[in-house]
């Protein structure tokens, strides 16, 4: 008893702890960030050249030669495949000018320019990866749960259907009707704009699964009461009732009048 309370008390032994401690808390996060960041191997060096070619030639300007950032752009290093894939394959990026936030239109590249992009920035260092076809399958997607998931952390901005709203400042969050599948996984992945980022340990791909499933059943389900409205709710409904339901009753009381005489 008296030589274990002596190691105890060894100079080393809070070190030794501390160390222990530090792997385990690394061991544990690299369990759960395997998911998000496994693909990075999968290109090869050759996608990693071609990519970095690119990128000198169409991002350096802004985001620096080895991706460190400048005043007139961030760094990428971190920033994974995912959030290559999904900010050039909306054609965000190349940015066509500056504002409040990127604006989307044609994308600039196609798909085999914009996944060596995604290797090249992926090889700067672990971040998140674009996601498997598994977790893109609406079929094995629930859209109930899924449902609670968006209203949780999603209608205050992009709408209870995903039809999206006007923000502070200019923003706005973005009509998410159209988005595929994977871009939409990828927006919830990498956080762009105002948007916060919902890693695994926040939703889990499964999570994030259910969520495209819900945004894309409630695309493309036809609305049983008539008009849609842009589906912005009742503000757009009560309008709609008040400028053409006065105009009608005038309308008529006009043409009642004109009658009576």
């Amino acid at each position: 008893m008296k030589l274990l309370a002596e190691r105890r008390r060894h100079p080393l032994a809070l070190a030794a702890l501390l160390l222990v401690g530090l792997l385990l808390t690394g061991g544990a996060y690299a369990l759960f960030t395997t998911t998000s960041t496994a693909n990075a191997a999968e290109y090869t060096a050759a996608d990693v050249e071609e990519g970095q070619k690119l990128f000198v030639t169409n991002c350096a300007t802004c985001h620096g030669m080895a991706a460190e950032g400048t005043d007139n752009g961030p760094g990428l290093v971190g920033v994974g495949a995912a959030a290559v894939d999904f900010q050039v394959g909306t054609g965000r990026m190349p940015l066509q000018m500056s504002g409040p936030q990127a604006q989307v239109k044609e994308p600039q590249f196609n798909q085999e320019q914009i996944d060596a992009m995604a290797a090249y920035v992926a090889s700067l260092g672990p971040g998140p990866a674009v996601p498997e076809d598994e977790y893109l399958d609406t079929a094995q997607g629930d859209a109930a749960v899924g449902g609670g998931l968006f209203r949780t952390n999603c209608a205050m901005c992009h709408n209870v259907v995903g039809a999206g709203g006007a923000l502070t400042r200019g923003k706005y969050a973005p009509n998410l009707s159209e988005v595929s599948e994977k871009h939409l996984y990828e927006a919830m992945q990498t956080g762009p704009q105002n948007m916060p980022i919902f890693n695994d340990a926040n939703l889990t791909p499964e999570q994030k699964r259910d969520v495209v499933t819900y945004v894309r059943t409630v695309a493309e389900t036809e609305s049983p009461g008539g008009a849609k409205l842009g589906s912005l709710g009742p503000v757009a409904e009560g309008l709609f009732i008040w400028f053409f339901g006065l105009a009608a009753v005038i309308g008529i009381t006009v043409w009642l009048a004109a009658r009576s005489k």
